[in-house]
């Protein structure tokens, strides 16, 4: 049985994949970005919870973080509008279908990354941090 934690990074892939783009969960930057761009899940970092004791709960801002990738002649506006799916996704439900008390993203932090021989990407971390608290901080 998977953790909590999982059940909410597996949601939040979830919800990455019914996005246009190629959506991963933690896999390397493949030879080819779909021309759609392609966006890749990192787990990232619970952080340290605040803890209440009466009941015992672990409070979490999770700081997970997706890559998004553009490539070909018009970069900017492909990222523009991937990176706005994907705003537009974590919107629609904002906890997750329950799992989280809230999920929000913040700004991204692009890069364009030359390419030899081929058209250049462009690139950003986008944070998304998801509040959840569980009462076991391994379960």
């Amino acid at each position: 049985m998977p953790t909590y934690r999982e059940t909410i990074l597996a949601a939040l892939h979830a919800r990455l994949l019914a996005l246009p783009a190629a959506a991963l969960r933690g896999d390397v930057l493949p030879e080819r970005v779909p021309a759609e761009g392609l966006l890749i899940l990192r787990d990232g970092e619970p952080g340290e919870p605040e803890v209440t004791l009466s009941p015992l709960a672990y409070h979490y801002q999770h700081r997970a973080e997706i890559e998004a990738v553009v490539q070909g002649s018009d970069r900017d506006a492909a990222f523009d509008t991937l990176t706005a799916s994907v705003g537009s996704a974590l919107a629609t439900d904002r906890t997750l279908g329950g799992l989280c008390d809230w999920i929000e993203a913040e700004a991204p932090r692009t890069v364009d990354l030359p390419v030899e021989g081929a058209a250049s990407l462009k690139a950003a971390v986008i944070p998304v941090v998801l509040h959840y608290s569980t009462a076991d901080p391994l379960g």
